[in-house]
């Protein structure tokens, strides 16, 4: 066993080096703030982006799962694990999105890798967003089809990769986020879906940033007025509060995810309190539109504050470049009173290291105020961050 705490120690040595090893620092979350390093910081990191996850009625829901069906699932959805909460749930996200039918997962990791195989294999034809999350291109590559990528948001890099490659594959699927979690930009969904609709290929969007903050809460598709999307996936472990991943799409779509989607088959059932809460969030979602607009509006609020191009989601990044100097950057912030943790490559391109700023409709506007100051001040001052405009 000593060549393999070796292999391992080599390998976090050369990642300190590079500024890019990771270390788990414990943490609870009451609301807005953390509590880390015996510190009190306001967080500008979490993506609970309505506050859900202490809402006293998602709460509430969560205790009451756990009276009436216990702690766990127990087994798989499709032997024992199918509890009721989870049934009330993928109606509530149909209605939401618009579709017939819907299916939960046990998390958004899980969802991609059980939709992405279940759907296509080898012989089909895959092209990805280069952005995209990571799990979707785990999922792509596990299907065993031929997995292509596109240039970031660009359409034209799409269509020329369908017209080369689209006639010589059974099937093809084309995957994008709604909004894409480390840059928060929006995919141009329109330009996609009419594409996807010219070359007879089925279009994805992963949505999880989306949800409950874009489109009234119906998320990105509805945001850009675009109901020709066949599969809308996303997670409720964000503005929902809870966890789990799911994917709404049409009735037969979903009855064969049910049959065929081993991460759903192979897995525990999500655990009652998560469903239950989600559920419970999926309510106020739906009845609150008000609340859903707050967390773009305080980013927009922030971004203007900086002089950086309109936010158009509740995430803005502030591009560093070195992870050195992100780390850096989130230091100086943490002195501060804030917490918005440094993001480092493999998870962004090489050079782009940066702060990834989240903005939730609890912030309050003096506080996104102070935070904009301080970055505007003490980082871009200190040539940390480039111009993003």
């Amino acid at each position: 066993m000593q060549s393999l705490d070796q292999f391992a120690l080599d390998k976090l040595a050369q990642l300190e080096h590079a500024s890019l090893r990771r270390v788990l620092v414990e943490s609870t979350r009451d609301g807005l703030y953390i509590q880390r390093d015996g510190r009190k910081l306001l967080s500008f990191s979490c993506n609970d982006y309505l506050n859900l996850s202490h809402h006293p009625a998602v709460e509430a829901a969560a205790v009451a799962a756990i009276t009436t069906y216990g702690a766990g699932a127990g087994a798989s959805r499709l032997v024992t694990g199918n509890h009721p909460l989870l049934t009330t749930l993928e109606e509530k996200l149909a209605r939401l999105k618009g579709t017939q039918a819907a299916c939960v997962f046990g998390s958004g990791y899980l969802a991609n890798f059980g939709i992405i195989p279940a759907l296509v294999g080898k012989g089909d034809l895959i092209l990805i967003d280069s952005l995209s999350h990571a799990c979707i291109h785990a999922g792509a590559r596990l299907s065993g089809a031929t997995c292509l990528t596109f240039e970031h948001n660009k359409t034209g890099d799409a269509e020329t990769l369908l017209k080369m490659h689209r006639s010589v594959h059974r099937f093809a699927l084309l995957i994008s986020e709604g909004v894409f979690s480390m840059d928060g930009d929006c995919a141009p969904l329109k330009p996609l879906a009419a594409l996807c609709n010219a070359h007879d290929c089925w279009f994805m969007i992963d949505d999880a940033h989306g949800l409950g903050v874009l489109g009234e809460g119906r998320g990105s598709a509805a945001e850009a007025d675009c109901a020709d999307i066949p599969l809308l996936m996303g997670t409720l472990s964000k503005a929902a509060g809870s966890y789990g991943g799911y994917l709404c799409a049409s009735q037969p779509v979903i009855d064969l995810m049910k049959t065929r989607a081993r991460t759903l088959i192979y897995s525990t059932g999500l655990p009652p309190a998560s469903a239950a809460a989600a559920s419970a969030a999926l309510d106020i979602i739906a009845e609150e539109p008000a609340l859903t607009r707050l967390p773009l509006a305080k980013a927009k609020s922030f971004t203007q504050r900086l002089g950086l191009p309109l936010a158009q989601s509740a995430i803005v990044p502030i591009i560093i470049g070195t992870p050195e100097d992100a780390l850096a950057a989130s230091q100086r912030l943490a002195d501060e009173g804030f917490l918005v943790t440094a993001i480092r490559p493999p998870t962004v391109p090489d050079g782009t290291a940066r702060l990834r700023v989240a903005f939730t409709a609890a912030h309050p506007d003096s506080e996104i105020e102070r935070l904009a100051d301080l970055v505007s001040t003490h980082i871009k001052r200190a040539n940390l961050c480039p111009d993003s405009s």
